[in-house]
């Protein structure tokens, strides 16, 4: 069962966590705790930073406008990073959203943008993307934040992956095998996930590709790119962990 408190109130902040550490929330933050949840002083939350662990905290001070909060106990250490990465062509706005969201729900410690030569979305706000994979970790229990990586075109992407890291490739084209095998009988190490725009990869991506990824099939039906995502997210964890 997971270790964490579910019916808790959790807030990620940017402070250094430790005993007796006072915590200022910023405007939202405090508008939020104060006039949402309605947070009173000496009631309790859990705070995180993705470096210190999870700590509860008290309110100590503050009106509708400002909230203090101070440290008292950690709950729960801070644990390794994830290594999964989830490398995609980005999504418009909504779509997006949701796909990051899943994917840190699923344990993706790196965010990975790729261009491709059917990426219908060249410009990305990396802040949304931050912002929305901050809500699925206050959310989900979640303690190590995923890194957010400036968007890249797929070949550099590609140049820069290293060795030891296993690329799990989501192609519509490959025969449908048991992608659970695959997965399990792949050699060892952190995986990339890789998954295309909503027109698929090039014939030349996708023979730079092959060659070097565990090449998976998602079923027999297309899918939607952010449906994809959950899909092969899903398959390796239950394959690999993590």
């Amino acid at each position: 069962m997971p270790d964490h408190d579910f019916r808790a109130q959790r807030l990620y902040v940017d402070a250094d966590l430790a005993p007796g550490a006072a915590v200022l929330l910023a405007p939202e933050q405090a508008h939020y705790v104060a006039n949402v949840i309605r947070l009173a002083v000496g009631e309790d939350l859990l705070l995180f930073n993705g470096r210190d662990g999870e700590w509860r905290a008290t309110r100590v001070a503050g009106g509708k406008r400002e909230v203090r909060l101070e440290a008292t106990a950690q709950v729960r250490p801070q644990p390794a990073a994830p290594t999964l990465e989830y490398a995609f062509a980005p999504l418009k706005h909504a779509r997006l959203d949701y796909m990051v969201q899943k994917a840190v729900e699923m344990g993706a410690g790196l965010l990975s943008p790729v261009l491709t030569r059917y990426t219908q979305v060249s410009r990305i706000n990396l802040d949304r993307m931050t912002a929305n994979a901050v809500e699925a970790a206050e959310q989900c229990g979640i303690l190590s934040l995923p890194r957010v990586a400036e968007p890249r075109p797929l070949a550099q992407w590609l140049d820069a992956l290293s060795t030891g890291r296993v690329l799990v490739f989501c192609d519509e084209a490959a025969a449908d095998h048991d992608p659970i095998h695959a997965l399990r009988t792949a050699p060892e190490g952190p995986v990339s996930v890789l998954i295309g725009p909503e027109g698929g990869f090039s014939p030349e991506e996708r023979a730079r590709i092959a060659p070097r990824a565990v090449t998976l099939s998602l079923g027999p039906r297309i899918l939607r790119a952010d449906t994809a995502a959950v899909a092969a997210l899903a398959l390796v964890g239950a394959a690999r962990g993590g």
